[in-house]
């Protein structure tokens, strides 16, 4: 294995190692990884990303492990939100010259962007819940829900909902993208989590923490960072939610993986294969894991698992270039890796800065949507994605380079 990358931080109860060579943090993230590294249960150090940024109370791009204690707004709202990636049969050559007529039959095929209540022109959720989805729902996630749902009546008002969402996209930085290899070869990558009703579920439970300290009259450096110790009166709950959230996630982007590719055979007239490798990972999930001698919660905030020989996806920014990649097993990482390029400003702030000739001029190339509407998402917005691999060379290895060719945007 090459010399470690890792910059040290020293924290006030536990230090802070971050791959970020060549690229800076900025102080607020820098804050919040202080922040994290004071709290008493934290287990050896926090390790940090190379696409680091802030995020609510913890940093995206952040490895958090925990001694008996998780805390929700690290894990945050967007619970298993994850990749998928399939490499197909076919080649650059069988695919038409111009792919607008398959980007139409993807959006046709998975719903996605804004929702309203489910009704006739919701593009973001099922009006009908598709019979397939229902059967899916009703035979592996159903039963659990009720009994969360009964224990806990706040997430009742998206529990109603939750098949609605089952097998859709969502908005924000969640695609579905058709993209080359260094071979030329066909693979179809996508990125979604738990959409609704994981949003509820994280949000209820980090309210649930906050209550918690308060009720016990403790005090945080930020209250985002409230967290549930193992025996409090809602941290099983928490787990067995977390846990069916992450299901969810998963079997979401199975089943839209599912309707990409049937809404691609309808445009191709070559027969082609997907089980060539596939790869779903979560990269906003709690893991229980040995680290250092000790099981403990790894809360990986925007960072994926690698350990050893695991696979995993790193994707750049729309129009840039994504990465299949190899594990190296790297025991100072807790064995992870980026989830992507880490945004290097905010929505807000690449909508102010950016216009749409540079966002058309980013994604030359690339059929997308190329309007005002997507002007947050721009890669432009985002970090160099060769400079956020470089720093994380001893984390992983790359197997595959691929290079978009189209994308569908939330």
């Amino acid at each position: 294995m090459s010399t470690q990358n890792y910059e040290f931080i020293e924290g006030s109860a536990v230090n802070i190692k971050a791959w970020t060579k060549n690229l800076p943090i900025e102080s607020m993230a820098i804050d919040q990884l202080k922040n994290i590294a004071s709290l008493p249960f934290i287990h050896s150090h926090v390790a940090v990303m190379p696409d680091v940024h802030a995020g609510k109370g913890a940093t995206v791009g952040s490895v958090i492990p925990t001694n008996k204690a998780i805390i929700p707004a690290a894990v945050g709202v967007d619970i298993g939100c994850g990749m998928i990636a399939v490499k197909t049969s076919l080649t650059a050559n069988d695919l038409p010259d111009n792919l607008l007529n398959i980007r139409l039959s993807i959006e046709s095929s998975v719903p996605h962007g804004r929702t309203n209540n489910g009704g006739v022109g919701d593009r973001g959720a099922w009006g009908d819940v598709p019979d397939d989805i229902q059967f899916i729902a009703m035979m592996s996630l159903h039963e659990d829900l009720c009994e969360l749902v009964h224990k806990h009546d706040g997430l009742n008002s998206a529990s109603k909902r939750y098949q609605n969402h089952l097998g859709t996209l969502g908005t924000g930085n969640h695609f579905i993208e058709i993209c080359l290899d260094e071979s030329d070869n066909v693979w179809i990558m996508l990125h979604s989590g738990s959409r609704g009703i994981g949003n509820r579920i994280g949000s209820y439970f980090i309210e649930k923490a906050k209550s918690e300290m308060e009720k016990w009259y403790i005090h945080l450096p930020d209250s985002d960072l409230a967290y549930l110790p193992e025996g409090s009166e809602y941290f099983d709950d928490y787990i067995t939610a977390l846990d069916w959230a992450q299901r969810y996630a998963k079997l979401n982007r199975e089943i839209m993986m599912k309707n990409v590719i049937t809404a691609m055979k309808s445009c191709i007239p070559k027969s082609f294969d997907t089980d060539i490798m596939a790869i779903n990972c979560h990269h906003n999930y709690v893991s229980k894991e040995r680290h250092f001698g000790k099981n403990v919660y790894v809360t990986r905030k925007g960072a994926v698992s690698a350990q050893k020989d695991q696979y995993g996806i790193i994707p750049g920014s729309m129009g840039a270039k994504s990465f299949i990649v190899r594990g190296l097993g790297n025991r100072e990482s807790f064995c992870s890796c980026s989830h992507g390029a880490g945004r290097r400003m905010s929505r807000t702030e690449a909508r102010n800065t950016f216009t749409l000739d540079d966002h058309i001029h980013a994604t030359e190339g690339v059929e997308c949507r190329k309007d005002i509407d997507v002007i947050d998402e721009t890669p432009l917005a985002y970090k160099d994605i060769d400079i956020v691999m470089a720093a994380q060379s001893d984390l992983v290895e790359i197997v595959h380079t691929l290079k978009q060719v189209l994308c569908v945007k939330g």
